[in-house]
């Protein structure tokens, strides 16, 4: 019975928020503070998986319903703060086949249940995000918003309802059936609010319950049909708005208009924040994003970007316009719809046509059905004229389209050559072209083509209209009767003060107390390990018997290991032009990895690339690729780790030492060697257990047994080398197995002599490796070995490519154990490092470092730049001016705001409005704050008055440099190639004084010697005189985009995308050291005045100091203390700051007695810098980091639009 029950409208009904297991976006556990964002969980659903006739909802429906994530608040609903209000937006999810799935929901701030407080430690009657959704088949979004907004209402309502708020869902969701077309309309109630819904006719144009009128309002009429051009020919398309429901709104309608084609490619209307790299695929694609996320660091070439909120489209290549005369046709059509009284104010009062008639009459109203209907129309004619009789060329025989011969005729009919028609070649060669002669021409569906019938009924000279079946004015009603529920008390009402959650069973109940048992044991320090079903916390696990359970995650895991392998060989196929690690592919397979709590994603993994190896695949890899396994390992390896999962971690090891690049020389680097940071190599339990393995997987097993037993530990051994464990924790390890294993004194000296020659062959070729030279205990002790620790002052061969160092591994480990580590100094001199002292005064040390941070909040969106008022700017005859050490920040939600960090609890000290786009570079001088925006506009503050002095208008693309000159000057550079001056007095540009071939990323001035350096995505550092008004060199030699610029005297510093930095000479032209030891692009390069050398941090994590030996630049010194992208380096005479972008931090010291001319060594200048303090690192993402060297100062701005202020000298 339960198969032919009817359909019904409303396939579930969901609630998302914080679940028992809480878990920060960048997957820390526990509870991290308020203001850090949080993965949403499924909480509840009707009907139950178990109960219903459906599919579950899909697994990525949390995280797309609450896109930016879940937040604590200290406060719910305020009627006078419009943040707290609560939001209703549509969304829409794609299948694997393509289908649509709806979903209606309300996002709002509710109480976070007691238990789930308690169990973390969270602040009482604290509130957290929680989304209803109801989730559909069928495109019914008016009726889905409007049931959804009765229920909220209803939950919240003073006066209640008649009974239990999961009876009422239960009663719709069970009952209302899906309307049949065009046929019948089903009125349903929900307590006392009657609901209609109904479907128009399958003959007409396909049900789109939307208004297409956002569209038409948020863009005009030339950018909509660029917008709409550029889906018809499947460009990569990213919307931008700061609303969720517009996005919905605008993908949906453009895809409705483009009927009857249909878009072929992944269709994203809402991504979720931390999905923001996919937009780097390099297939097409259509997504939406809010404009609050920052895309400044993808490359973004090719992508069509649509601006709702300011009406702009900008791509880096030219979308072709449509051929006229269909273009004049479209544009006068869709100008008539939107403005008949203008454009029709000289006709007469004489019905021509009805389509005259048919626009005036909906210009006599608001927009309504009927603004839709003729907007659609006028859309479907436009196609049908420009697709004028293509059936004539489709061969009868083969049913194949001849498209050459199609152009041929529509060059004839325009006198156009075919060779410029181009955006008709493309449409003609789109996947959706051909997928609509497949659907329609050779199939069952060519007898209700509208496309057709239109072009019939205009050859016939009919009214289009005619098409279309005349709308039924009698419909069947259908009425859903309302189920009766036994009240224990009559009159009673049911009244909640946050939304209720459905009745679990016994079974759910307990998981549920399992699970917050366990986050209130290990918030207490005592550690527990939990079971993988049960973190994972699958409602449908939860409702499955044991022999259903077992049969679906056999069917998840061949789902998972198809998926895998499918991708795994296209990454292998890409192309030398593209980046593995910005594809699609890349971003799927980490997405499997680590969203998978029963480790599914990782052995499945590691087992398509055994399998891969086994059919017979070399095992070669480009660099690029080399780069992305390695990462995709490491993650695999990170994950499996956390569940024990020794099985996936054996594997990955033993893949690890087959893959493999070849440098330059045809050496070949294998993947292995690059895992040390994992921490689970320290752990003697998993090489015991890999040693038992190859002893039961061993094939010699009628072998003698001491020579069974040494075979296997000379495989153990190699694997350890191959890691580049050092010499004696290899060494201990392996005399533990083997005196387990009761092996002889004979054999034990022969493995001590194996292993020591493969160890000199390793430090022989490769150098030393400093990521394991000392081990942590579990309690952040340091190692009783201290002798063996590599401090970093080896000096590596050009060759060698130096690992992690032990501080490195400790930021790796579990959180527990970080949060009880101390940064060491960075010196071998002898002086005590912060390892030693954290023994007995580790937590007075943490409530230390937590009272010299400060949270500065203002900014509702990603902070993009940052500049710190230095003393330099502000100096005059007098002295130093109060804003000295001021931080100026600029965001995403355009505005400019100026800290001063002196005034403890109200350091925002203004705010600065005027930009309508992101702030992308901002500086300062005596009197003056200037701006760059994305909006294409540059403005200079009055710092006093806070008020704008000049709005400066002339670059052609979003600015990216700014710079404040002597002379009431200002310097700007922007992504539109151009270096321009401009003086602020008279509000216009000077000149125009450099021009670069693309955009310019980087900028550099001596006001003393009128020099100026500007480098970006053209690979060329181009070097001006301003004064003589000539350039004077084009620094030629980077192959990738230059990201970072430093000018210093004669000599400019370079950093690339090609994981080289490089010095040259400006008034030679010439290179004078290419700077190659990174693993990753560099991000910046920095002077070091102290010893007059380079420091460079790269995307690796690495910061690295070069001096100029004999005339050679050399790498003297690498510091592995961030685990994360560098962003930032700081450099004065006795401080360097540093910033990276996991919101770590790290002040450096060099004494001053240290600098004197006794230490004419490398080492000693090397081992002068010391790790002065870093503070407690907590979750969050920045790009960017300002430092204040002069007070010791550290601001880094994050994505959430938070300031993070260190002051390193509060409470030492």
């Amino acid at each position: 019975m339960a198969a032919s029950s009817p359909a019904k409208i409303f396939e579930y009904f969901v609630v998302c928020g914080i679940g028992p297991e809480i878990a920060t976006l960048e997957g820390n556990k526990g509870f991290q503070g308020m203001e850090v964002m949080y993965m949403p969980s499924l909480l509840d659903q009707y009907p139950p998986s178990n109960q219903s006739l459906y599919p579950p909802p899909p697994p990525q429906l949390p995280t797309c319903v609450l896109p930016a994530g879940v937040e604590f608040y200290t406060s719910g609903f305020n009627s006078d703060d419009v943040a707290t209000y609560p939001r209703s937006y549509p969304i829409v999810l794609t299948e694997g086949d393509g289908s649509k799935i709806y979903v209606a929901c309300i996002a709002f701030r509710d109480l976070v249940c007691d238990d789930i407080i308690e169990a973390y430690k969270i602040p009482a009657n604290s509130f957290a995000d929680k989304c209803i959704c109801l989730v559909s088949r069928s495109p019914s979004f008016q009726v889905l918003k409007d049931a959804l907004e009765e229920l909220f209402i209803l939950c919240f309502s003073p006066a209640g309802c008649s009974k239990p708020l999961w009876d009422v869902i239960a009663d719709m969701v069970s009952n209302v059936p899906l309307p049949t077309p065009g046929k019948d309309r089903v009125l349903f109630a929900i307590e006392n609010c009657l609901l209609c819904a109904e479907t128009p006719p399958k003959e007409g144009l396909p049900h789109a319950d939307i208004s297409f009128q956002p569209l038409v309002q948020c863009l005009d009429v030339d950018n909509l049909i660029q917008f709409f051009t550029a889906v018809l020919l499947e460009r990569r398309i990213l919307l931008r708005a700061n609303k969720y429901s517009l996005l919905t709104l605008a993908s949906e309608a453009i895809c409705h208009l483009i009927y009857p084609f249909r878009w072929q490619h992944v269709y994203i209307p809402l991504l979720f924040f931390s999905g923001v790299d996919y937009i780097d695929a390099p297939t097409p694609y259509m997504m939406g994003l809010h404009s609050g996320v920052d895309t400044y660091s993808l490359s973004m070439d090719g992508v069509v970007v649509v601006d709702l909120d300011y009406n702009r489209i900008t791509t880096s290549e030219e979308i072709p316009p449509i051929p006229e005369p269909e273009l004049s046709f479209l544009r006068s059509e869709i100008l008539k719809l939107l403005h008949p009284n203008v454009t029709l104010i000289d006709h007469l009062k004489i019905n021509f046509g009805s389509m005259s008639e048919q626009y005036i009459k909906c210009g006599n109203k608001p927009w309504g059905e009927e603004h839709n209907f003729q907007l659609r129309l006028i859309f479907l004619r436009f196609l049908a004229l420009l697709l004028s009789g293509y059936r004539n060329f489709i061969e009868p025989t083969t049913n194949v389209f001849n498209s050459q011969a199609f152009l041929k005729k529509c060059s004839r009919a325009t006198g156009e050559p075919i060779e410029s028609m181009l955006m008709m070649t493309q449409f003609l060669e789109s996947q959706g072209f051909m997928d609509y002669l497949e659907r329609c021409i050779m199939s069952e569906e060519s007898g209700n083509n509208l496309l057709d019938k239109l072009q019939d009924a205009t050859g016939r000279g009919q009214d289009p209209i005619s098409i279309f079946p005349t709308p039924s004015s009698e419909f069947e009603i259908t009425t859903v009767s309302v189920t009766e529920v036994e009240v224990s008390e009559p009159g009673s009402r049911h009244c909640y003060k946050r939304f209720p959650s459905t009745v679990r069973t016994e079974e759910q109940e307990e998981k549920r107390r399992s699970i917050l048992a366990l986050a209130n044991s290990a918030h207490s320090g005592r550690h527990t390990i939990s079971s993988p079903m049960v973190a994972n916390g699958d409602p449908k696990a939860e409702s499955l018997s044991s022999m259903e359970r077992a049969a679906e995650r056999d069917r998840m895991v061949l789902d998972i290991k198809v998926k895998l392998q499918g991708l795994w060989l296209r990454l292998l196929r890409l192309g030398a032009t593209e980046d593995p690690l910005s594809s699609f592919e890349y971003g799927t397979i980490l997405a499997l990895i680590e969203s998978d709590a029963e480790g599914i994603g990782g052995s499945g993994f590691v087992e398509c690339i055994r399998e891969h190896i086994i059919s017979g695949w070399q095992c070669r890899l480009t660099d690029e690729q080399f780069i992305a396994v390695k990462e995709l390992l490491k993650t695999a390896i990170n994950r499996a780790s956390s569940r024990n999962d020794i099985a996936t971690i054996r594997d990955a090891l033993e893949v690890s030492a087959e893959m493999y690049r070849k440098d330059s020389n045809n050496v070949p680097d294998y993947v292995q060697r690059h895992l040390l940071s994992l921490c689970i190599w320290d752990e003697l339990r998993f090489w015991d257990a890999y040693f038992e393995y190859l002893m039961e997987q061993s094939a010699n097993k009628s072998a003698n047994y001491v020579t069974l037993v040494t075979a296997q530990l000379i495989v153990i051994a190699t694997h350890m080398d191959g890691l580049g464990l050092p010499d004696s924790d290899a060494w201990n390890m392996i005399e533990k197995i083997a005196e387990k294993n009761n092996l002889g004194y004979k054999q034990l000296i022969k493995l001590r002599a194996f292993l020591s020659h493969i160890q000199q062959l390793r430090v022989g070729y490769w150098g030393f490796s400093s990521g394991k030279g000392q081990s942590v205990s579990p309690y952040g002790l340091p190692s009783p070995h201290l002798q063996d620790g590599a401090d970093g002052s080896h000096e590596p061969t050009e060759a060698s490519v130096v690992g992690r160092s032990w501080v490195h591994s400790m930021f790796s480990r579990d959180r527990s154990i970080r949060a009880n580590s101390f940064g060491r100094v960075l010196s071998s001199d002898g002086t005590k490092t912060g390892a030693d002292s954290a023994k007995g005064d580790v937590t007075p040390g943490q409530k230390k470092l937590q009272s010299s941070m400060r949270i500065l909040k203002g900014h509702t969106g990603a902070i993009t730049a940052l500049h710190c008022v230095t003393r330099r700017e502000v100096w005059d005859l007098v002295g130093d001016r109060e804003d000295a050490g001021f931080f100026i920040s600029g965001s995403t939600d355009c505005l400019v705001k100026i800290w001063d960090p002196s005034l403890r609890g109200s350091e925002l000290k203004t705010t600065l409005k005027g930009h309508t786009g992101p702030v992308r570079a901002i500086n300062s001088d005596r009197s003056k704050v200037v701006s760059g925006s994305d909006d294409y506009s540059i403005i200079v503050w009055d710092k006093q008055t806070s008020q704008i002095l000049e709005e400066l208008k002339g670059h052609e693309a979003p600015v990216s440099c700014v710079r404040m000159l002597s002379g009431e000057r200002v310097l700007t550079a922007a992504h539109d190639g151009t270096v321009k001056m401009w003086d602020v007095r008279t509000d216009t540009c000077v000149a125009t004084v450099g021009r670069c071939s693309n955009a310019v990323l980087c900028m550099e001035y001596d006001d003393s010697t009128g020099i100026l350096a500007a480098a970006g995505r053209d690979v060329v550092a181009n070097i001006w005189d301003i004064r003589a008004g000539r350039q004077m060199q084009k620094l030629v030699g980077h192959t990738k985009w230059i990201r970072s610029l430093r000018m210093v005297g004669d000599t400019i510093l370079t950093g690339s995308d090609d994981w080289t930095a490089s010095t040259w000479s400006v008034s030679r032209g010439t290179c004078e050291a290419v700077l190659s030891c990174h693993t990753g692009p560099i991000l910046c390069v920095e002077y070091s005045p102290s010893d007059k050398g380079v420091i460079t941090g790269s995307t690796d994590g690495l910061i690295k100091f070069w001096e100029n030996e004999e005339g050679r630049m050399r790498c003297v010194k690498n510091l592995t203390l961030h685990s994360s992208s560098i962003v930032s380096i700081t450099a004065g005479e006795h401080w360097l700051g540093i910033g990276a972008a996991d919101n770590s931090m790290s002040l450096f010291h060099r004494p001053q007695e240290r600098l004197g001319g006794g230490f004419s060594s490398t080492g000693a200048k090397t081992t002068g810098w010391q790790l002065y303090r870093t503070p407690q690192k907590t979750v969050a993402m920045v790009r960017c980091v300002s430092s204040d060297l002069d007070r010791k100062r550290i601001c880094s701005g994050g994505r959430n639009g938070l300031l993070r202020l260190w002051e390193a000298t509060i409470n030492i």
